[in-house]
């Protein structure tokens, strides 16, 4: 017997087939992040959350976790990492950091090089100890990143780097079921927990829906969270239903204005009104990954949380796509569009002569502090210079600093968020370290960068109406009008001055405007054209890009979930369609928006950032 199994492996040694030793870990998993932070931005185009250093030039704390390998013995070590500064300038970048196993550094720097996300070798290293910590050690502070660590005794084994391929690898090597297990059964699934995912899971939820709330982040309210810092803009107490809105002061910050500390933009708020709604079920941190239809349904939404990889399935008769990136209704097959449609085509006098792909761009928004004595940064040069002529002399930077206008906001996203990071990074290190009178700044230091952009555009799902220029500067009534859009038709265009300096490679961003009358979004606007059983609301609804000038700002997106929520009671109360309710129940939705969801005699603590453009009669150019 003993010889046999002594044969037995020696033949199989002979033939390749003893199977090497690995150990995969997902470096998002980890169990005590140090001052890393865990970046979902970018998953659909890379393949999997991260965690990253955004330490703003200064080295975060350590990242580390115990894991268990499966043998002892000499492990060959791969990091997948992106040296993030790769578009602009070849050769070392600057977010480098190295990587620990039981107390010995590995192979240093890792996240430096190359020009793509890539599984660097890291070393070798010899396991005694089956249970070992393994630890992540930034640098410098300029969000350097990694995605996963691998561990093989097979010399030359490295996972693979196309996404497909990887995410198979990964499902094999995490144990991953092949299905995910149902979460349960809704009502209706709304995803995305900004202004408008809240109110619309909010009002359903008041008005008898089971809801069930995804929110691919740790906090509630999208732009106007405390990661990204942009304040409400708009007006509520408008338009033919004076209702709706009345949700927003229960959970809009009482304080206005971009870029400021944190506590402005009250997450806890926003958190206790829907802990407080005993029909909601909060999904937090979970991404939506996917979707499985019948024929035009959707029948369920498959979401993946970001730290721990478990998927969960989500049934329902309704979803409500409140994403922003209108990512439900991309995986849907829904129709929709993304840039500038071409002037003739809806008789848009704002719109370019020819259509193009260009859409309103991403904000990394920043600040500075004073730090009451002399503050350090290092220098930070990454292929775009900044001197006395071209730099911006301020201490913050709110909505102007916009990136990637001529990119495209889904597929090229990474990049343009980075390029957000590497102009505030490279701008102030210019003011610190490279201008001659910069007394004011010497004693600053940033204060906050944030790492979560804020988007304006991208996909628009097309409704059964799509509402365009001449519908809101002619005011043409329509049956079906829901919630007011009050602010001006607000696009945004680079910076001219700043295309001067940075041709090609703008950040910075003017608005023009054109003011309007209150103008009622159709209804027909809030649901898919062609997926029987999706709403939309927020900046992703059926409107042209003309049109998303005015009803992106955050308090009308809010009404247009409520009025979601409102529809989904209707939908099942009559056991409809979003489209049913257009054709039979519309007076009922009517009634509803009347009536309003919101506590009643609640004075408007929503008064600032209105926009100052509101008449009192039509405005026609």
């Amino acid at each position: 017997m003993k010889t046999r199994v002594i044969f037995t492996l020696l033949l199989l040694i002979s033939l390749g087939h003893i199977r090497a030793a690995d150990l995969f870990v997902e470096a998002e998993s980890f169990s005590n992040k140090g001052g890393w932070v865990v970046d979902q931005q970018f998953m659909d185009l890379m393949g999997s959350p991260y965690l990253l250093a955004h330490g703003m030039g200064v080295p975060v704390d350590d990242a580390y976790t115990e894991v268990t390998f499966p043998e002892k013995g000499e492990y060959y070590v791969y990091v997948r990492t992106y040296n993030w500064t790769s578009p602009w300038k070849k050769g070392e970048g600057p977010g480098k950091f190295s990587l620990s196993v039981g107390g010995k550094k590995m192979t240093s720097p890792l996240g430096a090089e190359g020009s793509a996300w890539i599984w660097q070798i890291a070393g070798k290293v010899s396991v005694k100890n089956l249970k070992t910590v393994i630890k992540l050690h930034d640098l410098t502070g300029f969000d350097g990143r990694c995605d996963a660590i691998y561990f093989t005794t097979e010399e030359g084994k490295v996972p693979p780097s196309d996404i497909k391929g990887l995410e198979a690898f990964r499902r094999t090597a995490l144990g991953l079921p092949d299905e995910a297990p149902v979460a349960g059964q809704y009502d209706l699934v709304v995803v995305g927990g900004g202004i408008a995912g809240i109110s619309a899971a909010v009002s359903a939820a008041r008005l008898g829906c089971k809801v069930a709330l995804i929110n691919d982040r740790p906090v509630l309210g999208g732009n106007n969270s405390s990661e990204i810092r942009v304040h409400l803009g708009g007006r509520i107490e408008a338009g033919p239903y004076k209702e709706l809105g009345n949700l927003q002061k229960e959970f809009g910050p009482t304080r206005g204005g971009n870029a400021q500390p944190g506590d402005y933009y009250e997450d806890d708020k926003k958190s206790e009104l829907v802990a407080n709604e005993k029909n909601i079920t909060l999904f937090s941190n979970y991404r939506a990954i996917g979707v499985q239809m019948d024929g035009q349904k959707i029948r369920s939404v498959i979401a993946k949380h970001i730290e721990t990889g478990k998927e969960q399935s989500f049934e329902a008769p309704l979803f409500s796509d409140c994403t922003g990136d209108g990512t439900i209704g991309y995986l849907a097959g829904a129709d929709y569009r993304m840039g500038r449609e071409a002037r003739d085509e809806f008789g848009e006098s704002t719109a370019p002569e020819k259509a193009d792909k260009m859409t309103m761009g991403a904000s990394v928004q920043w600040y500075s502090v004073d730090d009451k004595k002399p503050s350090p940064f290092p220098t930070f040069s990454y292929g775009v210079e900044f001197n006395d002529k071209n730099s911006e002399k301020v201490m913050m930077g709110e909505w102007t600093w916009e990136t990637g206008m001529n990119y495209d906001q889904i597929r090229d996203f990474e990049r343009i968020r980075d390029y957000g990071l590497l102009v505030v990074y490279s701008n102030w290190s210019y003011l610190k370290n490279g201008m001659k009178e910069n007394s004011q700044y010497r004693n600053r230091k940033l204060g906050w960068v944030a790492y979560v952009s804020g988007k304006r555009e991208s996909r628009r799902l097309m409704g059964d109406y799509i509402l365009k220029e001449d519908d809101i500067r002619k005011h043409v009534v329509h049956e079906d009008g829901t919630a007011a859009s009050t602010w001006t038709i607000d696009l945004h265009y680079p910076d001219p001055a700043n295309t001067a300096n940075f041709p090609d490679k703008e950040f910075k961003s003017i608005a023009k405007h054109i003011e309007i009358y209150p103008y009622p979004i159709p209804y027909r606007c809030l649901y898919s054209r062609n997926v029987d059983n999706l709403f939309m609301a927020g900046r992703n609804i059926s409107v042209t890009h003309v049109a998303l000038g005015t009803v992106r700002v955050m308090r009308t997106t809010g009404m247009m979930g409520e009025v979601v929520g409102m529809a989904a009671s209707l939908c099942k109360k009559y056991h409809v369609t979003p489209r049913g309710v257009y054709r039979s129940y519309l007076n009922d939705l009517k009634g509803l928006m009347k009536e309003g969801v919101g506590k009643k005699g609640l004075p408007n603590n929503q008064q600032y950032n209105e926009g100052g453009t509101l008449k009192n009669k039509p405005v026609v150019k």
